[in-house]
């Protein structure tokens, strides 16, 4: 399969790093023009020239936003009108016993998992719809339909996206745009990283990821963390003229994780 994304324009948001990058990269690679987002000037900027040098692609550029407020989504909007493709992929999560979350907790979450995606999505699915082609993507995970006890506000905003992304389907049926969500299940982030050394403090990093995948997320089927080029292998497909006949889904690369055979 050729995947060939040449002259169209591709914003990944949460993008200096992790899964976003890898999106990103693979996006480039597949000849989009890519629009790298984050909160920090000199991250993006380093990000840019590192996409650039990895790709060869000539059309890397990048936008620094807080998506997580309207402000910034705002501010996106303007320097950037018009995408053909929007990955939603800007994010936060925490481990904290779900009785100890205050409610400024709870709704700093829903704005930036979930508000940032909405106010992305409110402004540019119209333009697309407008211009008879447009990908939407929400990346999710599957803490949407399998809740971690350990991080319930984070499961909460992940599940949120897959109503938001089914219903703003809906609302562009038949017209050229689709809107889906991916689900990622554990990846090997520098994010997730810290987080599993916080579970097992002194313990090396390859021992203390076997102990998180077995002891933690023990109905994995592949018994390991995903790597961040397989979430974009699927982010590109989904991207892609290929994907015409997929829109409204939640779309799991979660290595199986979540038990059920559906999302």
């Amino acid at each position: 399969m050729n995947i060939d994304l040449t002259g169209k324009t591709a914003l990944v948001t949460g993008s200096t790093s992790g899964i976003g990058y890898a999106i990103a990269e693979g996006l480039a690679r597949a000849g989009a023009d890519v629009v790298l987002n984050g909160r920090d000037d000199q991250r993006i900027a380093n990000a840019v020239k590192q996409l650039a040098e990895a790709t060869g692609s000539t059309k890397v550029r990048g936008i620094a936003a807080d998506v997580g407020t309207a402000e910034g989504a705002a501010k996106l909007t303007s320097e950037l009108p018009d995408v053909d493709v929007l990955v939603n992929n800007a994010g936060i999560f925490e481990a904290v016993p779900v009785f100890e979350i205050a409610d400024d907790e709870w709704k700093r979450y829903f704005e930036v998992n979930v508000l940032s995606g909405i106010r992305l999505a409110r402004h540019y699915t119209p333009r697309m719809v407008g211009r008879g082609w447009g990908r939407v993507v929400f990346v999710s995970s599957e803490s949407s339909v399998q809740i971690p006890t350990e991080m319930v506000h984070y499961g909460m905003t992940r599940t949120a996206q897959l109503s938001v992304s089914r219903g703003m389907a809906q609302e562009v049926a038949g017209m050229g745009v689709t809107v889906n969500s991916v689900l990622p299940g554990p990846t090997l982030t520098a994010g997730v990283e810290e987080f599993i050394k916080g579970l097992y403090p002194g313990v090396p990093f390859s021992e203390a990821e076997h102990k998180f995948m077995a002891e933690g997320r023990p109905t994995s089927l592949l018994g390991r963390l995903i790597r961040p080029a397989e979430i974009a292998n699927l982010v590109t497909y989904v991207a892609s003229e290929h994907s015409s006949a997929t829109t409204g889904g939640a779309l799991r690369v979660d290595g199986g994780v979540a038990n059920s055979i559906i999302p």
